[in-house]
This record gives C-alpha cells, structure tokens and sequence, in this order.
C-alpha cells in the first residue's frame, strides 16, 4: 500500500484516524500540539483517501483491510505500539484495532464515536428501514456511483454543506426531516461563507482540493463494507480492553441519532478500562476543528496520564 502520512515531532507515536470526508489534514492543529509535547504525530490519509491508494475491490476497504496498514505502519516506524486517536470511521477503526491487535495499542482516544456491540444483524437492514421513511445517507450512499456522481460534481458546495450540518452551528438530524428519494446536496443546508470562526479558508482548501482531484469513492466505499465488518467481527467479542479515553461535542449528531439511546452507559458496560469521559460544550462532529484548543489541552492531557499510568507499573 501506498499511504501519504502527515507527521511532527519525534518520540512515541500517536496516529490520528480521521473520517468522512476528511483526510488526515483535519488534524493539522492537533499534530502540532502532540509534537510540541513530545511524540511523534503522525496523521495518515486512510486507504481510498486522497494521496493514499484506492484500491478498486469492495473488500480492501475493510476494518481489517485498513488496520493492516497501520499496523504495516508502525512496522515501518520500528514501533511496538502507539496511542491512536480516532474521529468517525476513524473512531470505529480504532476500536476494532483495539480488539484486533491490543497489544500494539498504547491506548485509544476516541472522539464522538463511542464503542457499541455488534449489532444482532446486518446495519444494512436497520437503514433500509429508516431510509423508507426519510432520507438517510448511510443507505444513500450504498449504491455505487450514485452518491460518487452527485459529490463530485460540486465537491466544494458538498464539503461546505455537510461540514457546516455536522458542527454545533446546525441541528444534522434536521435532514431526516427530508422525505427518501433526494439527493445529500438536496437535504443539507446552505453553508454561510468561510472563514467560519472555527475553519479557515486555506484550511478548507487543502482539504476540497484532493477531493476535487479524486472524488468521493474512496471514502463512500467504507460506508459500502459495513455490513461485510459486521460480518468479520462475529468472533471479536464485545469489549475493548485497551486504556481508553473518550471525548464529545454536547451537539455531536453522532451521540444524538447513531449511538443508541444511552452511549455513554454503553460505552460503560463494555470498555472496562474507561479512563475519563469530557463533554465538550459547544461542539458538534467535528471536534479537531470546532474545539481545537480543547480537544489538543485534553489529548496533551491524556498522554500525560498514559505516560505516568506505565511509570506507575514500572
């Protein structure tokens, strides 16, 4: 595989794992903050995304397929393990790593994706049931080339909207208010024009420029293997017990709509080694960028914990 990764400083490492539609330039200000604490911060483009390779079969975008290049990268770092932070599919990548191989994970620092069990069926089934009675971009973005057509063509008009309707600025479970059968660019907001107080526009730029380079298929593949990861984490349990750390935007339409009725109890129940829970007031879903200087104090924070915790052992 070829992967683009963006990285400062020295020491330990600390991978960030970004979502859709994103690239690991989402954490610009987070690896600065990690770097001048002392590690090595390293921000890859995920497999289908931007400078990363983007293979053509469905299955290469697997959880597993995609923890293989990380740990391929930590490999490449001569690195037993590293902490890795996860926003999105990033997050829910960050999980499994952890039940995959929780011995090459530090620890998890995870934002606004808290960990579930595996659901008793195929996601598939419970979107199509939901999509018959508004629209719903998971079951949207299942068919190739619809969504892959509509997002390239006004990849910029696209990033603004739902960058805009994921943060605490706009309410995103409004668009469920919209009936089945439209378009993504049909259901979101019009975005207001950059810079917004939390974004700039070289910022934004760096970000729509690979998009309009690639399109979106790379990233809308992993939304079309969800019920194949459903399928391999039959036998991975129900826990994560690995030292965990978890943030959230107190607006995060994650927490709200796509977590269950009580996350945080979940989150509880399974993840034995919760070491800290911060509600970040005034945050949507896009926590690295809403709350920059909150979420890079928390992380500092929580490497800070992680070091003392291993001393402690020592």
């Amino acid at each position: 595989m070829r992967m683009h990764v963006t990285e400062q400083g020295s020491g330990r490492p600390v991978v960030f794992c970004h979502g859709f539609p994103h690239t690991g330039a989402i954490w610009r200000r987070q690896l600065a903050a990690v770097a001048a604490a002392g590690r090595h911060a390293l921000a890859p483009d995920l497999r289908g995304y931007c400078r990363t390779a983007a293979p053509a079969d469905l299955d290469a975008y697997t959880n597993a397929a995609v923890i293989e290049d990380l740990l391929g990268l930590l490999d490449d770092l001569g690195a037993a393990d590293a902490v890795f932070v996860g926003l999105d599919f990033g997050a829910v990548l960050v999980w499994e790593l952890a039940q995959r191989a929780p011995e090459r994970v530090t620890a998890a620092i995870v934002l606004n994706n808290p960990f579930t069990p595996r659901p008793p069926r195929p996601p598939s089934q419970l979107w199509a049931k939901a999509a018959q009675r508004h629209f719903l971009h998971l079951s949207y973005f299942q068919t190739p080339g619809v969504a892959d057509a509509e997002l390239a063509a006004r990849p910029r008009e696209f990033l603004a909207r739902v960058y805009y309707a994921l943060s605490a600025d706009y309410h995103y479970l409004d668009t469920w208010k919209n009936p089945p059968g439209l378009g993504y660019l049909d259901v979101l907001p019009p975005a207001p024009p950059l810079p917004w107080p939390w974004l700039n526009e070289a910022e934004f730029d760096e970000l729509a420029i690979e998009f309009e380079r690639t399109g979106f298929t790379g990233g809308l593949n992993w939304y079309r293997v969800l019920d194949r990861n459903w399928e391999l984490t039959a036998d991975l349990g129900d826990e994560v017990l690995v030292p965990t750390y978890f943030l959230y935007g107190d607006r995060d339409p994650d927490m709200e709509g796509f977590s269950g009725r009580d996350p945080l109890a979940t989150l509880r129940a399974h993840v034995p080694d919760l070491r800290a829970v911060t509600e970040v007031p005034g945050a949507g879903h896009l926590l690295p960028l809403e709350r920059s200087a909150e979420v890079n104090a928390l992380i500092v924070d929580h490497l800070a914990d992680i070091d003392a915790a291993e001393v402690g052992k020592g």
